[in-house]
């Protein structure tokens, strides 16, 4: 899995420009298979985004999920964009964020008339309790002057089917509104999205704003006016929610590496009472060492850090002992390649020589030595550059 990037899926340009946005440096990443994507990361975070176009559709939306979740192994997808109120207690630019998801399309035609029988998704337990504890800090929402009321976020279910739905009064509309009264909303690629993730084991969340009232108005002038602004609003809390996830991910890897280093050190504590014999005056020799594997002796001491600079070189002699484990095959190209991005981002942070940054390259190489917790080696040369980055603000 890759522990600092989140899909974010959309159907509409207009929803997907929304998102883009929010990203910086966004960069075209093509799927083997033709389908582009364009990676990016939320500014001030390390929170990567993979944005990526489905078009209109669950079918659709079901094969590009599918194909995002392979190619990218992401923390969780995150369908965004816009959709139509069922009822009235959700507000125009209100943000729904589904608790599940019906794939109302699915029933039995019978004399006495079409009986449902939906397929239904639930929603990640550790998304939803995320997207609750976000909507009451309600601090994610866009600071746009002009626009009234601020949003609110809205939790429920979102009816999902295979038809643009624009009626309050027709047939298929009444018929929705009496099967499916506990939806808040009505769109057309959620089924889609939750069956993949259903079927991959990625997590997945919908978010939805409410652009029209899936009563007749769509594509009026009020409805384009309001689709931006959902879209939006929907945007916003979407990125908000991907940099908390990816860092709730930085934090376990963080947990993780704290308790692989601790075992560590109870095993060199062991490793330490043994001793090494001297064949030439047959004495014993004591060694100071981190650890001990067969023939080769891991020192614990720490590098000379007095300056950034000092740092800087330290972080790059690291570097060579990764590319080592790598080419060993100790660590994989996955682990690899994320451990270079955050030695990276250490490396570019420790360089500013500020304060803050001291304190950003310190978390890059916390969520490097999760990375790397079950590589003692690494580990051991990693502590002390942990340490020395602390010691710099």
């Amino acid at each position: 899995m890759s522990k600092d990037l989140v899909v974010i899926l959309t159907a509409l340009n207009l929803e997907y420009q929304a998102v883009r946005r929010k990203l910086a440096g966004p960069q075209v990443h093509r799927h083997e298979r033709g389908t582009r994507f364009e990676v990016g990361t939320v500014p001030g975070t390390s929170c990567r985004v993979a944005l990526g176009l489905t078009n209109k559709g669950n079918h659709s939306a079901a094969v590009i999920a599918e194909r995002a979740i392979q190619e990218f192994s992401p923390v969780a997808v995150l369908f965004v964009g816009v959709a139509g109120a069922l009822w009235d207690s959700a507000r125009l630019g209100d943000v729904v964020m589904a608790t599940h998801v019906y794939a109302y399309h699915g029933g039995t035609s019978e004399d006495d008339g079409l009986k449902a029988r939906p397929r239904v998704w639930e929603a990640a337990h550790a998304i939803s309790q995320l997207g609750s504890h976000l909507a009451r800090v309600n601090d994610w929402a866009d600071d746009t002057p002009g626009h009234g009321r601020a949003p609110q976020v809205r939790f429920g279910a979102i009816a999902a089917g295979e038809v643009v739905q624009n009626s309050k009064i027709s047939a298929e509309a009444r018929w929705i509104r009496q099967h499916y009264n506990d939806a808040l909303a009505i769109e057309m690629e959620a089924a889609g999205v939750a069956q993949a993730g259903h079927l991959s084991g990625a997590p997945v969340a919908i978010i939805r704003g409410i652009s029209d009232r899936a009563d007749g108005t769509k594509s009026s002038a009020k409805d384009r006016n309001w689709q931006p602004r959902a879209a939006a609003n929907a945007a916003a809390f979407a990125t908000r929610l991907a940099v908390e996830l990816v860092g709730e991910q930085a934090q376990i890897a963080m947990s993780q590496a704290d308790k692989a280093h601790t075992a560590h050190a109870a095993h060199t504590a062991d490793t330490l009472k043994e001793h090494v014999s001297n064949t030439a005056h047959n004495s014993t020799v004591g060694i100071m060492a981190g650890s001990v594997k067969e023939s080769s002796v891991y020192l614990n001491a720490g590098p000379k850090v007095t300056s950034p600079a000092d740092l800087v070189a330290e972080l790059d002699g690291f570097r060579e002992h990764l590319k080592r484990h790598h080419a060993e095959s100790a660590l994989d190209d996955d682990t690899y390649r994320e451990a270079l991005a955050e030695l990276g981002f250490a490396r570019r942070a420790a360089s500013e020589k500020t304060p803050e940054s001291s304190k950003r390259a310190t978390m890059a190489l916390k969520r490097l030595r999760g990375l790397i917790a079950e590589l003692p080696e690494l580990v051991a040369r990693l502590a002390p550059l942990v340490v020395a980055a602390g010691d710099l603000s």
